[in-house]
């Protein structure tokens, strides 16, 4: 494998596995330093972990959907609460949810890639990770246009990032990961989300099954706390717009 292919430590969950090595598994998950990120951001600025701005805007990013059972009860709340999120959407799932796809797009949403498949990412060649964005890509380019591409698992490498650019599109990851993929807690995720939040934030949620319940749960919680502190919670192209 070339060193250009070879997965960097830069994505965030490679970047929080270095750091446990010297502070502690517990401690990174407790703390999730801002400073950390700021490091992975500065040794790979195209990659966007967060904004760069002082106003008060948060992102809300969604990934997994849709979902036909927890996408509608995540827009309920939303709604709620005048917050908009970005949702990296699995192109396989969107097949037998056109009409939640829509849907999203005409409340006022915006779509990410996430890929073909619920697969690590950093696991295909460059030529099967070309063909699953772009198979992607034209599923989901039918509801609104693409700017922004969410790798399976949150890996990736030179090579992944190189067809992304070329291919019109920029890798988001996230400042704020509440691990609502591992950690099964409603409480938890609050928690972490409100410790960490700070403005240009970007939070990564989940939707789908017990993962996308939970995330109605948690956004019941975090949503009111984020408008009292004056936060607006906005999609990631429109958070990008402030820096």
């Amino acid at each position: 494998m070339s060193q250009r292919r070879r997965p960097r430590v830069l994505a965030y969950a490679a970047g929080l596995a270095a750091l446990s090595a010297v502070l502690g598994a517990s401690t990174i998950i407790v703390l999730q330093p801002h400073w950390f990120i700021r490091i992975l951001a500065a040794r790979s600025p195209s990659v966007v972990y967060f904004v760069d701005t002082d106003e008060p805007v948060v992102a809300l990013t969604i990934d997994d959907g849709p979902d036909g059972a927890t996408t509608p009860a995540i827009l309920h709340v939303l709604e709620s609460y005048e917050a908009h999120a970005t949702f990296f959407l699995i192109s396989e799932r969107v097949a037998a949810n056109e009409g939640i796809t829509r849907d999203l797009v005409e409340r006022g949403h915006e779509l990410g890639n996430h890929m073909t498949r619920d697969e690590p990412s950093v696991r295909l060649s460059p030529a099967q990770f070309e063909r699953s964005l772009l198979e992607a890509h034209a599923v989901l380019a039918r509801f609104a246009p693409l700017r922004w591409l969410r790798p399976g698992s949150g890996w990736y490498n030179g090579d992944m990032h190189s067809i992304a650019a070329l291919n019109g599109y920029r890798i988001a990851l996230g400042s704020i990961y509440p691990y609502d993929a591992q950690i099964p807690s409603v409480r938890f995720a609050t928690w972490h989300i409100l410790r960490n939040v700070r403005p240009g934030a970007v939070i990564a949620l989940h939707d789908g099954g017990a993962r996308g319940h939970r995330t109605v749960e948690t956004l019941r919680r975090v949503l009111p706390a984020l408008r009292q502190r004056g936060y607006r919670v906005v999609t990631l192209s429109e958070a990008w717009s402030y820096r």
